[in-house]
């Protein structure tokens, strides 16, 4: 009768596997030559892997085959063949959405023909109104083209972002709440101004004394948000011809309805903006004009889109009261000097990557620079580093900085401009 409670603890606490019972439990399932081939799949792979690194750029990086692979004198041989298009426009669609729609198409200083459509584009693609690349025999359109868009209104469109942010913009608090509601708060977050049933704002005028961070500001919108950033600066649209800057402003226009969020930054708006007056002479007649289309394209007949409009002037009394009503700018937005306290994180700023003695006393420092502007601190710093290079020193103290206080502050006050700016405004 012993050994029956010993048969029920086995069947509790099986005996655990050892190396041999797993060894077996691992060739269940296995073909003959199975081993084999997983070691030869390995092969396989590290050589694919060596082949590609001596090939070099694998051809999903820039959408070209590998070198090796190139036949540099049949694509030659290929594109010698081949005629090139030419540009025309279509200007009407006979019988459209059927099978026998032919184009009136208008070849610049040749004629005008009713053509068809060539092998590779389809019937969806072609508009009335739009360029297109016709072949030279036939006249059969090839290929539908993008809108002719001047090549420096497209150099006007940032590339590359910004490397400022809002952090590096000290002392502007409400101006960057306020900035950002009208910038990011439509493009993040629209629904909350459908359920309102409110547009949003379109755009902001930032004005104030020069150098107190409104061009910082801009840079720092273009750095954060993902929209197609244009800049423009007030005197780029001066043109010598009659008509040249309102065309500019209409294709600057045309290519920000293209993208699907953008924003345009017009710095020094007073170049172009300036109050209609008559000099009898007829000089500013075309800087007139070019306000005026900018005028319009603001708050005209076409509708303006996702497209925000911020300015940039240090002389907002000259602007023409047509530009600054609600509707084309709905917001001013004032940049004024700096307090105690914002002059002391603007220091902090600027000595975040200088290489400073410890407890310099900023606030001491702001306290000696009243009614500067954040330029001026920048170079408060700047001259506070020139005094250690003079000195062959490797920290700058606070003595340098308060001898470029002196300097900077008390010395170029003849030449601020901040004065004049309370005067006009």
């Amino acid at each position: 009768m012993a050994p029956e409670p010993e048969e029920e603890i086995n069947e509790k606490n099986p005996r655990p596997l050892d190396e041999d019972d797993i060894a077996l439990l691992k060739t269940y399932g296995l073909g003959p030559y199975s081993t084999s081939i997983k070691k030869a799949e390995k092969e396989i792979k590290e050589m694919a892997k060596k082949v590609n690194d001596l090939c070099g750029i694998k051809e999903s990086d820039t959408g070209l085959a590998a070198p090796s692979q190139w036949d540099l004198v049949s694509d030659k041989q290929m594109m010698q063949e081949e005629q090139p298009l030419q540009v025309a426009r279509c200007t009407k669609i006979i019988n459209p959405n059927t099978e026998d729609a032919k184009y009136v198409i208008n070849v610049k200083q040749i004629a005008k023909f009713v053509v068809g459509l060539g092998d590779k584009v389809s019937p969806t693609d072609i508009e009335e109104g739009m360029r297109v690349g016709v072949d030279r025999n036939k006249y059969q359109i090839q290929i539908p083209l993008p809108p002719k868009i001047d090549p420096s209104v497209t150099m006007m469109t940032v590339e590359e972002k910004p490397d400022v942010t809002y952090n590096d913009v000290g002392g502007c608090k409400e101006q960057i709440e306020k900035m950002r509601e009208v910038v990011e708060l439509p493009m993040l977050h629209p629904e909350k101004f459908v359920k309102l049933g409110i547009d949003p704002p379109k755009g902001v005028l930032c004005y104030g004394p020069p150098g107190t961070g409104k061009t910082l500001l801009a840079r720092a919108v273009a750095n954060r948000t993902d929209a197609c950033f244009i800049r423009v600066i007030g005197s780029e649209l001066v043109q010598k011809y009659v008509g040249e800057g309102a065309r500019m402003v209409r294709e600057l226009f045309q290519m920000a309805r293209s993208k699907k969020a953008c924003i345009v930054f017009f710095d020094e708006v007073d170049a172009i903006g300036g109050a209609r007056f008559d000099d009898g002479v007829g000089g500013d007649n075309e800087v007139q004009r070019t306000m005026l289309e900018i005028v319009n394209q603001l708050d005209g007949f076409d509708a303006r889109g996702n497209i925000k409009v911020l300015m940039a002037t240090n002389r907002p009394d000259t602007l023409d009261p047509a530009l600054l009503r609600p509707g084309r700018l709905d917001r001013k937005v004032e940049f004024g000097l700096p307090d105690l306290e914002s002059r002391t994180q603007i220091f902090k700023i600027h000595t975040r990557t200088m290489n400073c003695e410890r407890d310099i006393r900023f606030e001491l420092l702001a306290r000696l620079c009243p009614n500067s502007t954040g330029a001026d601190i920048r170079s408060v710093c700047t001259e506070a580093g020139m005094f250690a290079i003079r000195a062959r020193r490797k920290t700058v103290t606070e003595k340098d900085f308060l001898d470029a206080v002196n300097k900077v502050i008390k010395g170029y006050q003849k030449f601020s401009a901040t004065p004049k700016y309370m005067v006009y405004n």
